[in-house]
């Protein structure tokens, strides 16, 4: 269940850095390809928000959201995670084990009862190290999966399937594909798929723009260290969960903002053509604080539906 390495960084360079020759030089930073950015909806009047059962996470909790609109028959307009301002605290510390295990602690949300989008529940992950790439990602961050297939899908991804290797390999078709997104393998510079898939997860799609990736990219003046990206999954031929990727040191920034905009973030992603299954994908993701539940969210927003 652990992270396998996704780059062989001797290559990674020269694949990434195609990538973005061919599709949009010098671009670093994600733009939006969807709506404008703006924040109608989701606390307006009539905006219902639904919760999911709590876990207890560090000193406090973990639990899924939806906002509803009420005033809409019910249309979902944001789907997230909300962790209490002690889930902050008290979180498992990094330990040195060769089990890369030890150093990932996951966790299972159901999302809330009346769940009228195509996400089935949330992967939540907690790392206190980080993982690999060295220098890249290895920074204490959670990662927040939205996964579209049951949790019996997700438990399939396994090497032991005698069709791993198969399913690892059946990308989805390109209209599937958001712009600027390149798969693991295809970034490692030519692993096989089965590789780079990550057991109980599945492949990871990257978008060559983000800025941690640019010294791997051969573009060191566009580096910075990780805060945040945006990451697609596939497996067997579909996309299969949606993860915004955040360090807790960011996240923690959004209580002590002044600016209203840093205090409650929305950043675009790039969307695709096609969806499958057919549902309402989000065109942005959200991090924030809210003072008066004192909890912080991570969300998938801006919701439109597509197929």
């Amino acid at each position: 269940m652990s992270r396998t390495r996704v780059f062989a960084t001797a290559s990674v360079a020269f694949a990434i850095a195609g990538f973005v020759a061919c599709s949009d030089p010098g671009s670093t930073n994600v733009a939006s390809n969807g709506p404008a950015l703006d924040r109608a909806g989701f606390d307006q009047a009539g905006a219902h928000r639904q919760y999911g059962t709590p876990q207890k996470v560090g000193n406090g909790t973990v639990r899924t959201y939806i906002v509803r609109d009420q005033k809409n028959a019910g249309r979902p307009l944001e789907v997230g995670v909300a962790l209490s301002e002690q889930a902050m605290e008290g979180l498992p510390a990094p330990v040195n084990s060769p089990d890369p295990m030890a150093n990932m602690h996951m966790y299972t949300l159901d999302l809330p009862a009346q769940n009228p989008t195509q996400y089935k529940f949330v992967q939540f992950d907690w790392n206190p190290k980080g993982h690999e790439p060295e220098g890249v990602y290895t920074f204490p961050h959670f990662d927040f999966h939205f996964y579209t297939v049951p949790v019996e899908v997700r438990n399939s991804i396994l090497p032991s399937d005698p069709n791993y290797a198969t399913k690892a390999a059946n990308y989805p078709a390109p209209e599937f594909v958001a712009p600027f997104y390149i798969d693991a393998a295809t970034a490692s510079g030519g692993a096989p798929a089965s590789a780079v898939t990550v057991p109980m997860m599945g492949l990871h799609w990257l978008d060559v723009r983000s800025p941690e990736l640019q010294k791997l990219a051969g573009n060191p003046a566009g580096y910075r260290d990780f805060t945040k990206t945006f990451i697609y999954g596939t497996w067997d031929g579909q996309f299969i969960f949606d993860e915004p990727m955040i360090t807790r040191a960011y996240i923690l920034e959004k209580k002590t903002a002044t600016d209203p905009a840093v205090v409650d973030e929305i950043i675009p992603v790039p969307v695709a053509a096609k969806y499958s299954p057919a549902g309402f994908y989000p065109s942005a993701y959200r991090i924030t604080w809210d003072a008066q539940q004192k909890e912080y969210r991570i969300a998938l927003t801006q919701l439109a539906w597509r197929e």
